[in-house]
């Protein structure tokens, strides 16, 4: 079959099932790049990884601040910008250094906690209304992430409140990113976060710098280039499908970073793991699926359908 056919077999796809697909190449993408990341953190610290990793990505994107430069730089909430990139910086140091320390399904299951916390943070800074049931989700997201860590007991690491740090830092930044877009252009965003991390990194990355060798330079390079795919490609997926069954479907990176994690590593995750994770995911996706609905009825209310 040649790639025109494969193209045009594609297109024929309905687009939930376009986007099903895209994001599922997305998710590989990103558990591949976690998997460089946890291999190039075995000898350089994780400040230096972030630094090359955002200057590969800000290569990627400089084309398009340049072309909008400076009018892209203009923005409504300075303040807000600024926060949100210290924000990612913390989620990314706390993600990083999990992904380095603990096995990859481990702290892939733990980064999902995300999802509860952007539910506490929209109740707290949008005024979001939240009814029992999406509480109980929360909720039960909690019991899982505590069921992960085994707090008290010869299995519990540091590592794994890093994972839970990550997720709550991630988790701010996607409300922040919710209301500084009612003002600002994506594109700004963008721009603020790309051009910020990477200044902010230069010095902590340049203090504990050590030379890569030749393997690690590609390394570098090949993980730039996977992160920058895997967030391309997730746009992308959910402009083809519906963003409850896109975000339900991210939660396959965790299929992925079993496999690799036992691929590359041996890590078998533990009982403990797997039913955390189970309860997390869960939790998350009936969230989602939550959230999906509210907005059904509103929209529906809106137009009149519902009185």
């Amino acid at each position: 079959m040649n790639k025109i056919s494969l193209i045009s077999k594609f297109e024929s796809l309905p687009n939930n099932l376009k986007g099903a697909v895209v994001l599922t190449l997305a998710a590989g993408l990103f558990s591949a790049s976690v998997l460089v990341i946890k291999m190039l953190g075995q000898t350089i610290h994780v400040t230096q990884i972030l630094l090359c990793r955002q200057t590969v990505m800000t290569a990627m994107v400089l084309p398009a601040v340049l072309k909008g430069f400076p009018g892209i730089l203009t923005t409504k909430t300075p303040w807000l910008q600024v926060l949100r990139i210290i924000l990612a910086i913390g989620a990314m140091m706390f993600g990083f250094t999990a992904f380095i320390e603990l096995p990859l399904a481990e702290s892939t299951a733990l980064g999902f906690a995300k999802s509860f916390f952007v539910s506490i943070f929209a109740i707290i800074i949008l005024k979001e209304a939240v009814g029992p049931r999406r509480w109980a989700a929360v909720v039960a997201g909690f019991i899982g992430v505590i069921i992960m860590l085994q707090p008290g007991t010869d299995s519990f690491s540091i590592y794994s409140i890093y994972a839970v740090a990550g997720a709550g830092c991630a988790g701010l930044v996607m409300v922040i990113i919710r209301l500084m877009s009612r003002t600002e252009n994506p594109k700004t965003i963008l721009a603020w976060q790309a051009i910020g991390v990477g200044l902010i990194m230069i010095v902590p990355g340049i203090w504990f710098w050590v030379d890569p060798t030749p393997i690690q330079w590609g390394l570098i390079v090949v993980m730039g280039i996977l992160s920058y795919g895997a967030q391309m490609l997730n746009i992308l997926a959910y402009k083809f499908g519906e963003a409850s069954l896109m975000a339900s479907l991210d939660y396959v990176r965790l299929l992925y970073a079993t496999v690799l994690g036992y691929m590359f590593f041996g890590d078998v995750p533990s009982g403990a793991t797997w039913i955390g994770a189970a309860i997390i995911v869960a939790s998350a996706i009936y969230t989602v699926w939550r959230e999906a609905k509210r907005k059904q009825v509103l929209t529906r209310t809106h137009e009149g359908r519902i009185l």
